[in-house]
């Protein structure tokens, strides 16, 4: 079985590439970039002609390959495009063995996935009210952002207050045994996270992510001699070698590797294996499509030590994704699909594209801050 063309679809704010084979097999893969799509599109069509003509089955060779063969290796552009080849690799291999991904990667290590889900509010009424609607619905663990300020400029010491409170009525209202998750969105600078975590500790987070940027790993070094609240971290990072530092020196508690953005199947499965050693728990990203989202799923399966796994309502994807996923008290299962077990439908993927710009945010002072 060889490679024998490869396609990229823009639809909506997603983009995906299909690789197709001389046998008749398409894999699926994601290349969203979220507000730089059109870039990983580009790389994937710089990726093309060294695909064409390869043995899909040869994942591993293949991932060596395409990152190792430029001179200019790695960042999230180039890491996008290998990540959604990568799973769209895997799809292939798992539909021409008739089995699902997940039996290729070890088989199931567990039947279920916890999942999360974001909530929000603009008071903290309003969060606690979203919170009892998702816990109506049988979810057990939830995901604030009370850092978001729809209005107006970003004040560091406003918002760990606002945070603090908001996370403190929350846990009231909903009681100690459902799990609360606090996305800091890489905001804060390494004292104000300081201020954050210490002062959510009393309320019991499930863990703080991204309390500081992501370029220093040192930086979480510092935090974590000052704190004693989980902390988690990983979207943003790319490669296993990203991750190393913050694995080897326990930094942080839990990883956030993306499936879409730090090299497919193929690489966050190496990164989860660095962080089984040091008994550090993953807790994928998982803010795309429900193409990522099953991809997860499957990786999620595989592995031996995850915690949760970020989930969302995927049914305006329906329109041009085939798919099946079922969620009940708080878990997500599929069912034993070949591949990954999702289709682009080639109707909806006719869909335009929409550009979008990611919000940028500013200090009181006019400083860019971090969105």
């Amino acid at each position: 079985m060889k490679i024998s063309d490869v396609w990229t679809f823009l639809v909506g704010h997603s983009a995906f590439v299909q690789i197709y084979t001389d046998e008749g097999i398409v894999g699926l893969g994601e290349v969203t970039l979220d507000g730089r799509q059109l870039a990983a599109v580009k790389a994937v069509e710089h990726f093309t002609p060294v695909l064409l003509g390869l043995d899909p089955m040869n994942t591993e060779h293949i991932w060596q390959r395409l990152y190792r063969g430029s001179f200019w290796r790695g960042g999230p552009v180039l890491l996008t495009a290998l990540s959604g080849i990568d799973l769209a690799l895997w799809d292939i291999k798992g539909k021409a063995l008739g089995t699902p991904v997940y039996n290729l990667l070890g088989g199931k290590a567990r039947e279920k996935i916890l999942v999360y889900r974001h909530i929000g509010g603009r008071t903290a009424d309003e969060l606690c009210a979203a919170a009892l609607r998702m816990l109506g619905q049988g979810y057990r663990v939830l995901r604030i952002c009370p850092l978001d300020l729809p209005d107006g400029p970003f004040e560091p010491g406003s918002v760990v207050r606002r945070s603090t409170a908001f996370f403190k009525q929350l846990r009231q209202t909903v009681g100690e045994d459902v799990e609360i998750v606090i996305d800091v969105h890489t905001r804060l600078s390494p004292p104000r996270a300081v201020e954050l975590c210490n002062a959510l500790a009393e309320y019991r987070p499930f863990f703080v992510e991204d309390p500081i940027r992501s370029e220093s790993p040192e930086a979480f070094g510092l935090l974590r001699g000052q704190t004693r609240v989980p902390l988690a971290t990983g979207e943003q990072l790319g490669a296993k070698w990203s991750f190393r530092a913050l694995i080897e020196n326990d930094w942080v508690d839990y990883i956030r590797a993306d499936l879409c953005r730090s090299g497919g199947l193929t690489e966050v499965r190496k990164i989860a294996a660095m962080a089984e050693t040091h008994c550090q728990e993953m807790a994928l990203h998982n803010a795309l499509s429900p193409v990522c989202a099953i991809a997860s799923v499957h990786l999620s399966h595989a592995l031996p030590n995850v915690l949760v796994l970020e989930f969302g309502d995927y049914g305006r994807y329906s329109r041009f994704l085939d798919f099946e996923c079922e969620i009940k008290d708080g878990y997500v299962t599929i069912p034993p699909r070949p591949g990954l077990g999702i289709e682009m439908k080639e109707a909806g993927a006719t869909d335009p594209f929409v550009m979008r710009e990611l919000p940028h945010l500013r200090r009181e002072d006019g400083a860019f801050q971090d969105w």
